[in-house]
């Protein structure tokens, strides 16, 4: 059977393409920066600035992009098993929970290089468990993974105002959030990193669980492409009739890459909790694990486009806040459409140009290239 578009290359399919759409994006955003009256040009130029015109806006901007490395590597693991998890909000609250009891526990008495390594395997174990109820759903009773994360969402969200309120507040406290950790529960900035390049962080949070977002996208790439589990789980996502007829546990397989997508979201809680806030408070997501889903989608679900799919979207952040400083009549709503934007070309219309570079690319009209593909299936 005739499949719609011919094999690229590499660099078509992983840079060309996420460029066009991106080039596409900025330029309709341009028309709506227009329309409210302002100059795209200078909206651009504060946008960069922004971002990367200081040391301080860099750290910002590292910071965010440290938060979608992990939600972003999270969806990017269920894809190749074929689960589209929509539950990183979710899973992320919930590994917050095992952040916070370690800092609780331990910040008073041991330093943060101790409580760091405890923390994250908390973060991990509570994501992984809130993902693999929904897996085990998929696998054992065919409930749909994409309804049951969503759902999952909510129930986290709502465990996560309990908790605060009746469980981790502090006696006598109005505020829906923990008590601040001692030096053991705040991780330290890169200003080692920073200073290599002559710039300073400043107040920026950006701070160890940086390394940690890398090191985990080089687990996730062995994991994937070099692993006996990542190949079955691969197979699983082409074709679960071939991984069936190659004795792949089809439930096991679901749930395992459910629980490693859920424990990669949790560790995302580290960065907002440690590494910023100090403490847990009630929105310390802050929506990073649907932009993950963005991300996933940009980079193609490999690791080496995850992460500056997510610099992208870290930028979009820290810029945006200062377009909105800079230009008031560009409100901070307006910003979210440029990255809905985004999202919009680099997901739901990521193929809308694939056909016209394809026939620029291999020369082929699109009868030619349908009959070399099916001869070559």
């Amino acid at each position: 059977m005739s499949v719609p578009y011919a094999k690229l290359p590499g660099w078509a399919e992983y840079g060309l393409i996420p460029l066009v759409n991106l080039a596409v994006a900025f330029l309709i955003s341009g028309l709506v920066v227009l329309i409210v009256g302002e100059s795209p040009l200078e909206a651009a130029y504060h946008m960069v600035n922004g971002a990367f015109g200081r040391g301080e806006y860099i750290g910002f901007t590292l910071y965010y992009t440290t938060t979608f490395v992990f939600t972003g590597l999270a969806v990017a693991v269920a894809f190749h098993c074929g689960l589209f998890n929509i539950g990183g909000e979710g899973q992320a609250y919930i590994g917050g929970i095992g952040v916070v009891l370690a800092c609780l526990a331990f910040d008073r008495t041991l330093p943060w290089y101790l409580v760091f390594p405890i923390a994250i395997v908390g973060a991990a174990f509570f994501g992984a468990l809130w993902a693999m109820i929904p897996g085990w759903l998929q696998a054992k009773r065919g409930s749909h993974i994409v309804i049951t994360t969503i759902m999952f969402n909510f129930i986290a969200a709502s465990l996560m105002n309990y908790l605060l309120n009746r469980v981790f507040k502090p006696t006598g406290s109005m505020s829906l959030e923990t008590r601040t950790f001692d030096a053991g529960g705040q991780l330290p900035k890169l200003d080692w990193l920073m200073s290599i390049f002559g710039l300073s962080v400043g107040s920026a949070p950006f701070n160890i669980s940086f390394l940690l977002a890398l090191l985990a996208a080089f687990g996730v790439w062995v994991l994937i492409w070099r692993t006996r589990l990542g190949y079955e789980m691969r197979t699983m996502g082409h074709s679960p009739a071939a991984a069936r007829y190659a004795g792949i546990k089809e439930a096991k397989i679901i749930v395992i890459a459910m629980m490693i997508s859920g424990g990669l979201a949790g560790m995302m809680a580290l960065n907002p909790i440690m590494g910023e806030q100090f403490r847990m408070q009630l929105d310390f997501v802050q929506g990073a694990g649907f932009v993950g889903i963005a991300v996933a989608l940009m980079g193609r679900s490999h690791p080496a486009g995850i992460i500056p799919a997510a610099l992208l979207f870290g930028m979009l952040y820290q810029g945006g806040a200062e377009i909105s400083f800079e230009m008031p009549s560009i409100s901070r709503d307006m910003i979210v459409i440029i990255q809905g934007l985004v999202i919009l070309f680099a997901g739901a219309l990521e193929h809308m140009f694939r056909p016209a570079i394809t026939r620029v690319i291999l020369g082929l009209s699109p009868k030619t290239r349908d009959a070399a593909v099916t001869k070559g299936a």
